[in-house]
């Protein structure tokens, strides 16, 4: 896994093989970062992230190294989770906070300071990925004029959702935009 763009820029990590985590794939993550950067996002404002369903880190990674001054990672699995804080120490950036814990009961919980950006790129066959917006929403997690970024299937549309910006496909890899 690598950083494309940012103060990380080129930096690698090995991912285990072990792992059950699907990447954002480098084309993807680098279309989302160009959207990121021109529409939605103020990186030299130093924003705050926060990255549900962590897996590997990647966005997490992407998001430090762009500029945001804190970002928290949220992954249940206790080995992802455990891969998430070897690379935080080994970057030793105490901007970065993994944490593990469940992402439902970490929305429900809505406990952390808000966020200027949340990502959420849970598994596409989450029996529940539908119910994500409106939970992120009604956690107050999400400062206001906060950016929801959901990253799903082809199969699932959220285009009806009240908080629905924009949609952008990039092969197998889906991100819905929320205002």
């Amino acid at each position: 896994m690598r950083i494309i763009g940012g103060k990380y820029r080129h930096k690698r990590f090995d991912v285990p093989h072990t792992f059950k985590a699907r990447p954002t794939t480098d084309f993807a993550k680098e279309s989302l970062f160009n959207i990121l950067h021109n529409v939605y996002v103020d990186f030299d404002a130093e924003p705050t992230a926060l990255d549900l369903f962590a897996g590997t880190g990647s966005i997490s990674l992407e998001l430090l190294s762009r500029g945001c001054s804190r970002v928290v990672s949220v992954e249940k699995d206790f080995q992802h989770w455990q891969f998430l804080r070897r690379t935080a120490q080994a970057l030793n950036d105490e901007a970065w906070v993994p944490l593990h814990a469940d992402v439902f009961r970490y929305l429900k919980a809505g406990q952390a300071p808000a966020f200027d950006i949340i990502f959420a790129d849970p598994p596409y066959a989450l029996p529940n990925l539908k119910e994500i917006p409106d939970l992120v929403f009604a956690s107050g997690l999400l400062r206001e004029k906060g950016l929801f970024v959901l990253e799903h299937g082809k199969r699932d549309s959220f285009a009806s959702h009240p908080r629905f910006a924009e949609h952008r496909a990039y092969g197998s890899v889906n991100f819905s935009f929320f205002e």
